[in-house]
């Protein structure tokens, strides 16, 4: 059978491994020095690059690209179809960036035609086991997210974030650039980036400090971080006065400015702010 696929398609490269078990529909198209396990599954629109290994029991299904280097472990589905009561088969696509690590019955579904018609995963990231990327999200590199983490569709991942283990991210949220949230949250808002946010219906919880100093942030960045959340989220009045008042005290620190841009962009969820208990904690601690 897998010869006639051969034959018939000339897309499959020669230097690629196929178990005598797994099934490739014609029409798909598999790079140089890929591995398929025993009992995988291809869909004839699925485009594998160079070096993808799909371990075993791996379905891949739909308009999927996978990317050169992607690693898939056993029972893991790409490309199946998003749990949208709308979706009537249109051809969406789901696409995985390079080297993306995708462990043991996660579930990345493709895009849907009320979104914009992808789902998409950036380079370098870590999908831990049983985690749901729901259809139309956008998660960029670098980005971990740990075991049963569940997105809702149409979420928006920055670069260097990592979800915990157990959470839950509303449609429609958007979380910044190297954010941390941690494990059992339920986060229902946007997601300031650098922020650390935790709780059931989760809250911020001030700045992840240990991301911004593993990624080379100076002390002085830090400090004028630091300043600039307490400014946005720690002082009374209203709060589009303290963002003005904020950008005109550190608007000079690009981080500042990039946190500014993310809050005056335009949001279906609105912001998750610091819980009034969190405040207090702080203000103890400071005293």
């Amino acid at each position: 059978m897998l010869d006639r696929v051969l034959q018939k398609t000339g897309r499959i490269d020669p230097a690629a491994e196929i178990h005598p078990t797994a099934l490739v529909a014609e029409g798909a198209s598999i790079g140089p020095g890929c591995r398929i396990g025993p009992w995988c599954l291809v869909g004839a629109d699925a485009v594998l690059g160079e070096g993808v290994v799909l371990a075993s029991n791996v379905v891949v299904e739909g308009h999927a690209e996978i990317g050169d280097g992607v690693q898939v472990s056993p029972f893991a589905t790409i490309g199946l179809a998003p749990q949208d009561l709308k979706y009537k088969g249109e051809p969406t696509r789901v696409v995985i960036g390079p080297r993306t690590l995708i462990r043991e019955h996660a579930t990345i579904h493709r895009g849907s035609v009320g979104g914009h018609g992808v789902t998409t995963v950036g380079a370098d990231c870590l999908i831990m086991c049983t985690a749901h990327v729901g259809h139309d999200c956008t998660l960029d590199h670098h980005v971990i997210l740990a075991n049963n983490v569940m997105l809702g569709g149409h979420v928006q991942i920055a670069d260097t974030v990592f979800v915990g283990g157990g959470v839950a991210i509303h449609q429609f949220v958007r979380i910044g650039r190297q954010v941390v949230i941690g494990g059992m949250s339920g986060v229902e808002a946007d997601v300031i980036p650098f922020g650390a946010v935790l709780g059931n219906r989760a809250r911020l919880t001030g700045l992840n400090l240990i991301g911004l100093k593993r990624r080379g942030f100076q002390r002085s960045q830090i400090h004028t971080l630091r300043a600039a959340y307490r400014s946005l989220f720690r002082t009374a009045g209203v709060f589009q006065d303290r963002v003005a008042a904020t950008e005109k005290a550190f608007g000079a620190e690009p981080a500042v400015r990039e946190i500014l841009a993310f809050i005056r962009a335009d949001s279906r969820r609105g912001l998750c702010r610091a819980g009034r208990e969190l405040l207090e904690d702080e203000d103890s601690e400071a005293n």
